[in-house]
């Protein structure tokens, strides 16, 4: 496997366990990040140390003029995107309803919907075979919350659900172009967003999963990389649950 991927929001979590992989597989790797530089920056070395290229570009994914920059950093430095990742969100605060700031909502929808949304379209120039790209393949990242809801997270919920729409939309719209456009929807999986230090939380939750374990960010990366790769040349349009069951 070689090209170019970009991972959005790839400095830390799921992310950062996305551009590694990437990397040990061969892809040139630009690692996004928003504001915690030197986790960026450590995945990116951590790429290079096992022969792989790779740069770390601070973006927020939700402002268009800094989406064209991100983007023309990885053209200059790597070359153009064959692979996408749209991997960076936010949950925002949790909140009833009737509680919620516009505030809240808007930034929710700006960096989780509108930034996919700007990220895939910048690849999509890239890679359309129309418009003389070689192709490539999008993956975007769901949640089990759009089956189960997210408690006190409605808009983070409603913005993953529109994520699987699009992945939809977007799967018919490109395939003639030569894209392919997949999600992975994670559920419980071992970042800083859980509170793993909790025993009594932690317990209650993998006696909900049927795996009866809570996963790890390596195993969203494994299916991340299999949508990416030519083993999945004839899958698009897909939502992969990653999941154990729940």
């Amino acid at each position: 496997m070689s090209g170019v991927c970009i991972v959005t929001g790839g400095g830390r979590g799921i992310g950062a366990a996305i551009a590694r992989l990437a990397g040990r597989r061969g892809y040139a790797v630009c690692v996004n990040y928003l504001s915690n530089a030197a986790a960026a920056h450590e995945v990116a070395a951590a790429i290079e140390q096992g022969g792989a290229r790779a740069i770390a570009v601070q973006a927020d994914v939700s402002r268009e003029d800094e989406v064209a920059a991100l983007f023309k950093a990885t053209d200059d430095a790597l070359g153009p995107v064959t692979a996408l990742v749209n991997n960076a969100g936010t949950a925002g605060t949790r909140a009833a309803l009737a509680d919620l700031e516009s505030e809240t909502l808007r930034r929710v929808i700006d960096v989780n919907l509108i930034g996919a949304f700007l990220c895939t379209r910048a690849a999509v120039l890239r890679m359309a075979q129309s418009r003389g790209g070689a192709g490539g393949a999008i993956v975007s990242l769901s949640s089990v919350v759009t089956r189960t809801g997210g408690h006190l997270l409605s808009p983070y919920a409603a913005t993953k659900a529109a994520i699987e729409a699009m992945t939809h939309s977007l799967a018919r719209e490109l395939a003639a172009d030569g894209i392919r456009v997949n999600a992975v929807s994670p559920g419980f999986i071992a970042t800083d967003q859980l509170d793993m230090g909790n025993a009594a939380w932690k317990a209650a939750t993998e006696a909900r999963i049927p795996a009866r374990r809570i996963g790890t960010p390596e195993e969203v990366a494994e299916a991340a990389l299999w949508l990416l790769s030519d083993a999945a040349s004839y899958v698009t349009g897909a939502v992969l649950p990653v999941t154990g069951g729940y």
